[in-house]
């Protein structure tokens, strides 16, 4: 039996009930975030929360716990479903309101769920075959910075990617690539490794974040600058980043092989030395 985390309540999956007039619900009002778990421990927590904490901020939503309580939270989590590996999912909206209005009650308790999910996230058939990806128009809302939860461009980028045999979708504004539709999207080329620099149009991965420190690391160039989806389609490699992928190779775009079609030894370098990574720091 799966065991949750709702407002300051430990209790079945099954049992956690939140309000129809939750503005999470009604009007996508909150935020969330995924954490790894490997060997038991929160991967790149700090960041994670740190990343919380601005989203909060960004939508004037108050925590109803500080930071320490939240990992301390989710550490519970993890034991209590003695989950060695896989993720943690944290949802906080502004809370249910008596009534349905566009405007919140400045007196509303915000709703705080957490719950785990399993999953093999090391070694998956994905490390060893690749994934392909579809581009199609990004077609979300300006302040991509904050990870909210309203998250039906994606649902639908997912889709048609996978309609056309994809495992992830990269979404394109005026010819570039600004980011997966649940990942980092990242290109090898002679110039060193490019990804897009941080801004409102992109939100800031955190998984990303540690792969760019990991390539520097390892004495590589990290290029922050946009990217067309032609220069993907030339490059030596692509890969992606995100929680619940950690970092795979892109060997297909739009149904034309990446290299030579086969995972990229940039990007298979930087999963395992993230790996070594996460099982050194994890909490």
């Amino acid at each position: 039996m799966s065991i949750a985390y709702l407002n300051g309540t430990y209790l079945p999956l099954e049992q956690a009930q939140v309000s129809v007039l939750d503005r999470g619900f009604l009007f996508a009002d909150g935020i969330y975030e995924v954490a790894a778990v490997i060997d038991g421990g929160l991967v790149d927590s700090d960041a994670h929360l740190a990343r919380l904490q601005r989203s909060a901020d960004a939508l004037g939503i108050a925590l109803p716990i500080t930071l320490p309580e939240v990992e301390a939270a989710q550490k519970q989590l993890i034991a209590r479903n003695a989950l060695d590996e896989g993720l943690v999912y944290l949802q906080l909206t502004r809370g249910a309101d008596a009534t349905r209005d566009f405007l919140p009650s400045p007196t509303t308790p915000p709703t705080l769920v957490m719950f785990v999910t399993p999953k093999s996230i090391i070694d998956t058939p994905a490390m060893h075959s690749g994934i392909k990806v579809a581009t199609m128009d990004d077609l979300r809302w300006a302040r991509r910075d904050i990870k909210s939860v309203g998250l039906l461009a994606q649902v639908m980028a997912k889709r048609e990617a996978a309609a056309r045999g994809c495992q992830e979708a990269w979404m394109v504004e005026d010819g570039h690539v600004t980011e997966g539709a649940s990942s980092t999207a990242f290109i090898v080329t002679d110039e060193g490794i490019v990804t897009r620099p941080y801004s409102q149009q992109v939100l800031a991965g955190c998984t990303a974040l540690a792969l760019n420190a990991l390539a520097q690391e390892s004495g590589l160039t990290v290029i922050r600058r946009p990217f067309t989806v032609a220069e993907a389609l030339t490059a030596q490699e692509a890969f992606i980043a995100s929680a619940s992928t950690l970092c795979l190779s892109v060997v297909e775009i739009d149904g034309q092989p990446i290299g030579d079609g086969k995972p990229g030894p940039v990007a298979t370098r930087l999963r395992q030395r993230y790996i070594d990574f996460a099982r050194r720091t994890a909490r």
